[in-house]
C-alpha cells in the first residue's frame, strides 16, 4: 500500500519557526493564496484549474431522466470526484479515501444545498423529464488544499457549461444538436467559492490556502465557503484544535476578500474564452462566406 511519507521532524520544526516569523517555506505571506489559473477546453464545460502545483479538470455532462415524485419540478444537480494515485501516491486506486468523500460533501453542500444552481430550471416537463446535470471532478496533482481547487473547477465548469435547446411536441421531447440552435447557459444565482485555513500551535498560527507540507502538519483545519454577497454558505471544520469565536470571525472577514478576487478571475477567465470563441466563429463564417462564393463564380 503506496502512502505520503510523513515530514520529518526537522522539517516540520522549520515549517513552525518560519510561521513565527510570518513567513511560509513556499515564499508567500500567511493570508495569501497561490497563482490560480484557469484553462477551458474547446467543448463547453471542460475546465482545468491550477492552484499552485495542484492541478483538477472538471467536466460537465447532462442527461434526461425522470424527476422524484415528491419533487416533480426539480431538476438533478450531481458531482464526482476522482483522486488516483497518478495525482498522489495517498490516494488508492480501488478504494474511496477520506478526502475525496469530503470533497464530493462540501461541494454538494456549496453548490446544490445554498441553491446556487436553479434546479426549478432544469425542468423540461414536470413530473416526467428533467436535465440531470453531472460534474465529475477528477485531482491530476496534489500539492495540498485539493477542496479549493475542486470548487474553483466546478463552479467555472457550470457557469462555462451549455446544455442544448429542446421543443415539446405532442409531450414528445426533442433534443436539438448544437450546430441547429445555441446552447443554453445555467441559470445561477449566486457564485460560493471555497476558502480552506490550517491551524497551528494551538491555534495561535494560522495560515490561507495550506500547501501539503502545511496541511500533513497542521493540528486543525477549517473551510469558508461564501459568495460575492459575503452571504455565507458554509462552514465545515471536522475534528482538530477548538477555536475562539474571533479566530471564526477573522477567517470569515480574510475568506470574503479572498473570495471577491476568485470572482473576478473566475469572470474574466469566462469573458476570454467567450472572446475567443467569438473570434474564431469569425474566422468560421468568413471562411464559409468566402468558399461559397468561390463556389459560385467558379461553378464547376
Amino acid at each position: 500500500m503506496n502512502r505520503e511519507l510523513e515530514p520529518s521532524i526537522n522539517e516540520k520544526n522549520f515549517l513552525y519557526e518560519a510561521l513565527r516569523q510570518g513567513k511560509r517555506i513556499d515564499g508567500r505571506g500567511i493570508y495569501d493564496v497561490r497563482n490560480i489559473r484557469i484553462t477551458f477546453g474547446n467543448q463547453y464545460g471542460h475546465v482545468q484549474v491550477q492552484l499552485g502545483k495542484t492541478r483538477v479538470f472538471a467536466n460537465v455532462s447532462w442527461e434526461v431522466v425522470r424527476p422524484y415524485p415528491d419533487q416533480p419540478t426539480e431538476g438533478f444537480l450531481r458531482f464526482n470526484t476522482d483522486m488516483s494515485p497518478m495525482a498522489s501516491p495517498e490516494f488508492e486506486s480501488e478504494k474511496l479515501s477520506e478526502l475525496e468523500v469530503i470533497v464530493s460533501r462540501l461541494l454538494e453542500k456549496a453548490l446544490r444545498r445554498s441553491r446556487a444552481i436553479d434546479t426549478e430550471g432544469l425542468c423540461i416537463i414536470a413530473g416526467e423529464k428533467v436535465w440531470s446535470i453531472r460534474v465529475d471532478i477528477r485531482v491530476l496533482d496534489h500539492e495540498g488544499n485539493i477542496t479549493d481547487c475542486a470548487c474553483i473547477a466546478a463552479i467555472a465548469a457550470l457557469y462555462h457549461f451549455r446544455r442544448p435547446e429542446y421543443t415539446i411536441e405532442d409531450d414528445e421531447v426533442t433534443i436539438l444538436p448544437l450546430d441547429q440552435c445555441n446552447p443554453v447557459p445555467l441559470s445561477i444565482h449566486h457564485t460560493p467559492i471555497c476558502i480552506s485555513f490550517a491551524f497551528f500551535d494551538d491555534g495561535d498560527l494560522m495560515v490561507v490556502d495550506p500547501n501539503l507540507l502545511e496541511e500533513q502538519v497542521k493540528e486543525g483545519d477549517m473551510t469558508i465557503t461564501l459568495n460575492s454577497h459575503k452571504e455565507l454558505c458554509i462552514l465545515h471544520k471536522a475534528g482538530g484544535i477548538p477555536l475562539e469565536i474571533d479566530q471564526i470571525l477573522r477567517c470569515t472577514k480574510i475568506a470574503s476578500v479572498k473570495v471577491a478576487e476568485i470572482t473576478e478571475l473566475i469572470n474574466n477567465a469566462l469573458k476570454e474564452d467567450e472572446e475567443k470563441r467569438e473570434i474564431a466563429t469569425g474566422i468560421v463564417s468568413k471562411k464559409i462566406k468566402a468558399e461559397v462564393e468561390a463556389s459560385s463564380l467558379h461553378p464547376r
